[in-house]
This record gives structure tokens, sequence and C-alpha cells, in this order.
């Protein structure tokens, strides 16, 4: 079985976001694999474990995503590959774009990926990449059985869940609660060194960065407002009622 993982490298979520003329600063930061990403890698790897085959994982970004893909290496996955060419970086559309060609190129049965990034909580990724290859797929999962080429999905509804049956290939967004992610051994860490990781650019992958230009740009980007201080209201009933309604239309101006 070909198990195709993807992955993003994102902020460590006990990071300060700090915003520097627009742009979010990343002096000083600590990245990690995308949370919803590891539990992928790590469905990824019992699959292998149970049905045999082998786990890729793909990421795109710049250098310093290989150390996500070393650490997804070092948990069990077999090889890797960075997109790391900058002409390929771009919104949820390239983003699609681009792995769709490196999910064609290295072959796949199953693609596992996060239900969102923590850091867009965009949650376009999945369904996005399974439109590209034309493939089936569920998200949120968090239960996950493969049988042959049948595949059954318990996913996460808002608290209740769903049965999917379905067939491979297939793209599937893994959810809290689907596994607990390993931690890397120190033999897994010194093998991962010697695992093979390929770059890719836009001429290994037959596309132009025109086909792959981003639909949306980002102009500018600013920190909430500090929460200000809340406000008790006092009196009868009726008269807190009518004062509320009249903040939330004149000063909250939200009604």
């Amino acid at each position: 079985m070909n198990i195709v993982v993807v992955l993003k490298q994102t902020f460590d979520t006990e990071e300060k976001i700090v915003i520097q003329n627009g742009q979010i600063s990343e002096d000083g930061v600590e990245f990690i694999i995308n949370p919803y990403d590891e539990y992928a890698v790590e469905e990824a790897i019992k699959l292998k474990e149970e049905h045999g085959g082998e786990v890729t994982v793909i990421s795109i970004g710049p250098d310093r995503a290989e150390s996500a893909l070393r650490t997804a290496l070092a948990m069990g996955a077999d090889k890797a590959v960075l997109v790391d060419d900058e002409s390929l970086f771009g919104d949820e559309f390239t983003v699609a774009k681009v792995l769709a060609a490196v999910a064609k190129k290295v072959g796949f049965d199953i693609i596992i990926g996060g239900q969102m990034a923590v850091d867009s909580g965009a949650g376009q990724g999945g369904p996005r990449l399974a439109e590209e290859l034309g493939i089936n797929h569920v998200s949120t999962a968090v239960k996950l059985e493969v049988d042959g080429t049948n595949v059954r999905v318990e996913r996460d509804v808002e608290g209740d869940l769903e049965v999917v049956e379905t067939s491979l290939p297939v793209l599937i967004t893994a959810q809290q609660g689907l596994n607990e992610p390993r931690y890397p051994s120190l033999p897994g860490i010194m093998k991962a060194k010697k695992k093979p990781l390929d770059r890719l650019g836009a001429d290994d992958l037959g596309i132009t960065a025109d086909e792959a230009k981003a639909k949306t740009e980002i102009v500018d980007q600013t920190l909430p407002p500090k929460k200000q201080a809340g406000r008790i209201l006092s009196g009868e009933l009726a008269a807190q009622t009518s004062e509320l309604v009249q903040l939330l239309r004149n000063e909250a101006k939200v009604i």
C-alpha cells in the first residue's frame, strides 16, 4: 500500500504572534509539525504496520520545513519530499495544485492529512487536493479501517459520529482523537538521518508558477484589539434587557 501524508510546518502553538509591517515575524520562533498532521503521520504508520507498504511524507516550504519531515521520518515514515521552490509557494489553491503534482509523481493508494492547519484554520487543503486528484475524501476522521480496497471511516460531526464507507484511492483528513502520535525514538531519529528526502521544484513536477498562481493575496494583518473590561448591568430585569439591547445596537453595533 502506498500511503502519502501531506503535512505543514507551523508555529509552535505556545509561540506569541508578533506582527511587523503587516507581516508575521518569524524571528526566534520555534516551528513544529502542524498538530493535526501529527495524527495523519501516526495513522499512516499504523496502516503500514498493519497492511505493509510505504509511507511518504510531503511538504511545501522553505529549508526549515525539512526538520518537520525529518521528525515524521523518525516517527516511522519511509521517505520524504520537500517542495522548496519559492515560485510554488502560495494559498490553498496553489498548495493543492502542487501537492497533486507530487502525489501523482510518487503514487498513492491513500492520502492522509490534518483536518486543518492551526495557523490558517482554513480546512481547505484536503478537499482541494482530493478535487485536484479526482478522488473521494472523508474529513475529520476519528477512526479509520482499511480492508482490502474497502475503507470505513468514523468522522466527528460536532460532537456526534457519522460512519462513511468508501474505497481506495481516497483522501482522509484527521481529527483529534484518531490516535495518539508516538514520540520519535533515539534509533528512529538516527535512522531518519539516512532516509531519503527529495527536493522538488517546478521543473521536476512539470508545472509552472502561472498554473499554480495563488488566487488570493494577503494585503495586511493585524492583531485583534485588546479585550475590554465587561460591564455589569443593574436594576430590574426589564430595564436591564432594554439597556442591553440599546448597548448592542448603539455601542457594540452588532444588531
